[in-house]
């Protein structure tokens, strides 16, 4: 059975910059578009970044734009999100998610349908 787990998540001054890794198991990594949402104290999941199959199309929520890049390589079955210029609003339980559907991605949290346990970032002012 398929897992995600991440990894990379930890304390962080505002400013500051963090890499977070999802390490999957299983032969069909390279065949879904992968995802990261979050969850703040608080606060409703929300859709971070999305990346398509092979990594040429990338998908970013508005506030993450230009801040936060994600990545895969798939001979490592690893998708990556590398967060610069951390804000204490991006404190949160970060995960990966794997898409529902091998041809396309979205920012709906309903149209993935593997997640990962979480890593906790905690960015202080």
């Amino acid at each position: 059975q398929v897992q995600l787990v991440e990894s990379g998540g930890g304390l962080v001054q505002a400013g500051g910059s963090l890499r977070l890794s999802c390490a999957a198991s299983g032969r069909t990594f390279s065949n879904y578009p992968m995802g990261w949402f979050r969850q703040g104290p608080g606060k409703e999941r929300e859709f971070v970044a999305a990346i398509s199959r092979s990594g040429d199309s990338t998908d970013y929520a508005d506030s993450m734009k230009g801040r936060f890049t994600i990545s895969r390589d798939n001979a490592k079955n690893t998708v990556y999100l590398q967060m610069n210029s951390l804000k204490p609003e991006d404190t949160a339980v970060y995960y990966c998610v794997r898409s529902a559907r091998s041809y396309a991605y979205s920012g709906r949290p309903d149209e993935y349908d593997l997640w990962g346990q979480g890593t906790q970032v905690t960015v202080s002012s």
